[in-house]
């Protein structure tokens, strides 16, 4: 079995990944910028992340992005906690309930793994504005921001497709969650659409309560590997983290494609080395979902309620950094504008 250079050790290394250890899924992490002069006067935001944390370089780093933004034009001051594997219920609980007792308003957990804390937290804090990414929880003081993962997963299946010189792709999940299998869904049915005759092989790195699949790049690594060896030659990852082990893996086979999710993966200074072999991103911009309620705060009109953003909205999107769509942007142009009119249905489940 092939083997190419750990991104996974830059956990260590690279500064790019040294923002906590959490990148490794290792430990809980605090970042608290309340002394700093862009928070006198603002908004107090808290975030929950889930676990990988910022530094993820997928979705975690999306919602930092529209907190950092935050921090940037509303002078918001920011007060950042990172999930461990290993966190129970009652460790999520009391990560929002140390942020509301110490007056941060909002209150994000990102991930769906707090739609629990949130929604007992919310009950308890009556008057603070509270978020929840990729679930929905009924509270009247709670914005449910959603994503149409399976659209924009589509439109990754579509470029997979056209992409392919071996009719033969790979998608891989961090969890067998309803959530990831949305991306499942999404990016089967589009190489189906595209070409029925082309093979998808399917792997999860992690089930049911375990999330290691998520912070685990050697995980991501030895499933793409694999996909590779058996003859695919574009794999889509949805897998925080674990993504870069996946990239390495295509990065080390001539003519090979990865795909990443929620960040644009090409321009991750840590990925610099394997541009070659990023085919593009699926977008899901938690940060527009984060931005838009911290704003909401800030202006006295708190977003509540659910707040889903699809394709139409920009919510996804398909990455062209790199150039390397540039010749099948309009069988991709073609697929969005059907799904925004409709005319294209996307499922949700594989």
């Amino acid at each position: 079995m092939r083997r190419v250079a750990k991104i996974s050790a830059a956990c260590m290394a690279s500064a790019a990944l040294a923002l906590s250890a959490t990148a490794c899924g290792s430990t809980s992490s605090e970042k608290d910028d309340s002394d700093s002069d862009s928070g006198k006067g603002g908004v107090k935001v808290g975030l929950a992340f889930d676990v990988g944390g910022r530094g993820d370089h997928s979705f975690n780093d999306s919602a930092a992005s529209g907190a950092d933004k935050a921090k940037k034009e509303l002078g918001a001051e920011l007060k950042e906690l990172t999930a461990k594997t290993s966190d129970t219920e009652a460790d999520r609980v009391q990560k929002l309930t140390d942020l509301a007792d110490a007056g941060y308003n909002p209150i994000v957990g990102v991930g769906f793994a707090y739609a629990g804390a949130v929604n007992k937290v919310s009950a308890k804090y009556p008057d603070t504005t509270f978020g929840i990414v990729d679930s929905v929880v009924d509270q009247k003081n709670v914005d449910s921001i959603v994503f149409t993962e399976e659209q924009g997963s589509y439109l990754a299946g579509v470029a997979a497709a056209l992409k392919t010189k071996k009719d033969h792709v790979g998608f891989i999940g961090g969890n067998d969650n309803p959530l990831i299998k949305k991306f499942e869904a999404g990016y089967v049915q589009g190489v189906k659409d595209t070409d029925p005759k082309i093979k998808i092989d399917r792997q999860y790195l992690s089930r049911g309560n375990d999330t290691s699949g998520f912070t685990s790049p050697d995980k991501g690594e030895s499933a793409a590997e694999g996909m590779l060896d058996r003859g695919a030659d574009v794999v889509y990852t949805a897998a925080g983290n674990s993504n870069t082990g996946a990239i390495e893996a295509a990065a080390g086979v001539k003519g090979a494609w990865a795909i990443g999710t929620d960040s644009d993966q090409y321009a991750v200074p840590a990925l610099a080395k394997f541009k070659h072999a990023i085919l593009s991103s699926m977008l899901k911009n938690v940060d527009i979902g984060v931005y838009d309620l911290v704003k909401s705060v800030k202006d006295g009109k708190p977003k509540t309620g659910v707040s889903s953003y699809a394709l139409k909205d920009k919510g996804v999107a398909l990455a062209t950094s790199g150039g390397y769509l540039d010749d099948i942007k309009a069988k991709l142009d073609a697929a969005e504008k059907k799904i925004v009119a409709g005319e294209i249905k996307v499922k949700t489940t594989p």
